[in-house]
């Protein structure tokens, strides 16, 4: 039986990888694809958006969610079991797509596929690394890595980089195909300054497309046949040039926080509340979803930083309790310091218990 290709889908926090998964999954024609989902915290909920999406292609049993933290951390205990298990059934999979966490390393994740047990079914179709160009056309990211140098020469507080930039580059220098999302706010030169500014981290020759609100065909993403398992010895990350000792990284300058609310009244009061507790504890991502008052679907919630993306995108379920539940992602010391802050603040978003006995 001939090895089933797998794509890996990573970038950074709130870059559009969903998104662009799902629009895959819509339009798979006729594909059986199975999907393994990595999420960052204790409330996985993009593989609940994922496996709701409604396609035939994108059954609740094909849909394999790990929530044991980052991936890569984790490839002997949560990977490797997991695509032997989908291995199993590879004749009835045409596919397999991996979700990375947004704060997961490629390169071990790829590394895995030369497990004997993984490598004699599976193979790395291609690394897709999803990217947001606003993001970077901001100034959000140092790209160069000469300036980072300079910089680092220059200042001895400079002497290691952020790891939000480190992790920026390695998902680059995995990758075999970039996508730029949200170029629509940003204008021709802007992008092509991003662009410039991606090869140069790549340092090698890269396919870069462009996804409106994650439009691709499928045939764009899939059947890229790189065979990245082979070649990932030579796209080292940071973490592989500095530790070169064998020790294991870890992912304390990240933290994440899950709270919950009762119902909300009004979404756009809701959004409001959401953005002052964004912008008062440096949440850089935050996702989940909210019960409406009124309304028989869920409310799912993606923010990242400012910008806040809500629509409703399936009805509760018989016995699902209807509450609204949402992770927050940040750096350590400012989630762990406005924890409590937080899970109050978005606590208080929801109606009083006078206010739905009021109902």
């Amino acid at each position: 039986m001939s090895k089933i290709p797998v794509t890996v889908v990573t970038g950074f926090l709130g870059a559009g990888k969903t998104t662009l998964i799902r629009h895959l999954l819509q339009n798979a024609r006729g594909r059986r694809i199975a999907l393994v989902i990595n999420e960052f915290g204790d409330l996985g909920v993009d593989g609940d958006i994922l496996s709701g999406c409604g396609v035939e292609t994108c059954r609740e049993e094909d849909v394999v969610e790990l929530t044991n933290g980052c991936i890569c951390c984790t490839v002997a205990d949560d990977f490797v079991p997991t695509m032997r298990m989908l291995l199993e059934r590879r004749d009835r999979l045409d596919h397999i797509v991996i979700e990375t966490s947004g704060l997961a390393l490629p390169q071990p994740l790829v590394a895995a596929f030369n497990w004997p047990e993984v490598k004699t079914g599976a193979t790395v179709d291609g690394v897709v690394t999803v990217i947001d160009a606003e993001a970077v056309a901001a100034g959000r990211f140092a790209a160069d890595e000469e300036k980072v140098r300079a910089q680092r020469a220059a200042d001895p507080s400079l002497d290691h980089d952020d790891p939000l930039e480190e992790l920026f580059e390695d998902q680059i220098r995995a990758a075999d195909l970039l996508v730029l999302t949200k170029t629509d706010l940003v204008d021709a030169a802007s992008l092509a300054r991003v662009k410039a500014e991606i090869e140069s981290v790549a340092g090698r020759p890269l396919g870069i497309v462009t996804a409106d609100k994650g439009a691709l065909p499928a045939d764009v993403l899939l059947g890229l046949a790189a065979g990245t398992e082979d070649l990932i010895h030579t796209r080292r990350s940071h973490h592989e040039i500095e530790h070169e000792g064998g020790e294991m990284h870890d992912h304390d300058d990240f933290e994440s926080v899950v709270a919950a609310a009762s119902e909300i009244a009004d979404v756009e009061a809701f959004t409001v509340g959401l953005r002052a507790i964004i912008a008062a504890h440096g949440i850089l991502r935050l996702k989940g979803f909210a019960a409406v008052r009124g309304k028989p679907a869920r409310l799912l919630v993606q923010a990242v930083g400012g910008r806040i993306e809500t629509y409703f995108d399936r009805p509760f379920r018989a016995g699902e309790a209807r509450e609204t539940r949402l992770v927050a992602i940040g750096l350590h010391d400012a989630i762990e310091a406005g924890e409590i802050a937080i899970l109050d603040a978005i606590a208080a978003l929801g109606l009083t218990a006078d206010a739905q006995a009021a109902e």
